[in-house]
């Protein structure tokens, strides 16, 4: 494989010095979360790269959510008392080493066996908390019992009305801390080049077998473990339909296109802890939202794998903010790759967002440690911008120190 590179940038002329991200695992050598990224791209086979990387249609969504974050500009502060800085902060009353919760993701079974309890033990040693997937692949009530976990379950609704209700029993008697619903996935997105891997009845194409092939490490996994199975849902599935494959069909198949604001209320009444509605993107969403008595709002495109074309979540988050006020907790997803995006976030109205691919790059490269790595390498990045921008608290930003970059330069008070 061809090792990645870094961009183009004002410090290269005609692409020297050549500069390369390190693909290596020793953690510690590790400085961004595209280090983790390469790393990952080393050891996975394109099937599953797809799968991770992949965006819905041409993916003008995925790439717009890391454009939106390029549209802000800071505007530094100097000789400001540096000494002291931190990225704590209260998540639902208490306190999480950093604003940011690990984004519930399906099928991490594909990038390593255990991969739902590996990313509970990387947040719960960060301190940060886990949202595990419906289409996850660890039983709910073992990700319980890692030690320190902030456990939150994320709720996909199909089938029968007593499948969410079963989930929900579960998920309390686990000690599930939140409920998640997710409210954009009823219809599938058309994610085009992860398709491209597959054959017509689901299967992986000659070509991507080859491929995984010359990952031995990934194969010699998978065939030891097998596929991954849907550990949560399995005894919801008909007997001769919990092959990988063929429970995956089905369950899409009974995603309802109906759910409604209806079906909100009705799990509202029955999940008595605090509940997000994650997923949207639309301000008149954002209203009904802040008046459905829930308790807190997940802005976001899904990884940019539903729509085409859709906003990103920071493009509406002042906006969204301006709409809930103090009354509603407001999260944002999509693109958080550094340090300065979660600032960027706090700075336009999240109070937290969540990280999806930058942790799954870090479970790829390195189980649990990798997934710790991802979230102190974004800590370190914050404590460094936040020295840089010359504020000792995330209580202590302000929108003084942020400009979109259309409104450079910008006139300066007397």
């Amino acid at each position: 494989m061809t090792p990645m590179t870094s961009p183009e940038s004002a410090a290269r002329f005609r692409h020297s010095p050549r500069r390369q991200y390190y693909r290596g695992g020793n953690l510690d050598r590790v400085r961004a979360v595209e280090d983790l990224r390469a790393r990952a791209h080393k050891l996975m086979p394109r099937l599953v790269l797809e799968y991770l990387e992949a965006g819905a249609g041409s993916e003008a969504t995925l790439d717009r959510e890391r454009e939106a974050f390029a549209e802000w500009r800071f505007l530094p502060h100097t000789l400001v008392d540096e000494s002291h800085r931190s990225t704590e902060r209260e998540l639902l009353g208490r306190t999480a080493a950093m604003p940011l919760a690990i984004a519930p993701t399906g099928l991490n079974g594909l990038f390593r066996y255990h991969a739902d309890t590996m990313l509970a033990k990387g947040a719960a040693r960060f301190g940060v908390p886990f949202i595990q997937s419906t289409m996850s692949n660890d039983p709910m009530e073992e990700v319980g019992k890692v030690p320190g976990l902030r456990h939150w379950w994320q709720l996909y609704v199909f089938g029968g009305e007593e499948i969410w209700q079963e989930l929900l029993r579960r998920a309390d008697a686990a000690g599930c801390e939140a409920l998640v619903l997710t409210t954009n996935s009823q219809i599938f997105g058309d994610r085009e080049w992860s398709d491209r891997t597959r054959t017509a009845t689901g299967g992986p194409t000659l070509a991507s077998i080859f491929d995984a092939a010359r990952h031995p490490r990934w194969m010699v996994a998978a065939l030891r473990h097998g596929l991954p199975r849907f550990a949560n849902v399995l005894d919801f599935i008909p007997k001769d339909q919990r092959g990988f494959f063929e429970s995956a069909h089905w369950i899409r198949s009974q995603m309802p296109r109906d759910l409604s604001w209806n079906d909100v209320a009705r799990i509202r009444s029955r999940w008595k802890k605090p509940m997000f509605l994650k997923g949207l993107l639309n301000l008149e969403d954002v209203r009904r939202a802040r008046d459905s008595g829930v308790d807190g709002i997940m802005l976001g495109s899904h990884g940019g794998r539903q729509m085409d074309w859709a906003a990103s979540a920071l493009d509406i988050l002042a906006p969204a903010r301006e709409i809930v006020g103090e009354s509603v907790a407001l999260y944002m997803s999509g693109g958080i790759r550094h340090g300065t995006d979660i600032l960027k976030a706090l700075l336009l109205g999240a109070d937290a967002v969540l990280s999806g691919r930058a942790t799954l790059y870090g479970l790829c490269a390195a189980g649990a440690d990798g997934v710790t790595c991802a979230l102190e390498t974004l800590r370190r990045q914050m404590l460094n911008e936040m020295g840089q921008l010359g504020v000792s608290s995330l209580d202590a930003l302000s929108a003084e120190v942020m400009v979109r970059r259309e409104k450079l330069p910008v006139a300066l008070a007397s």
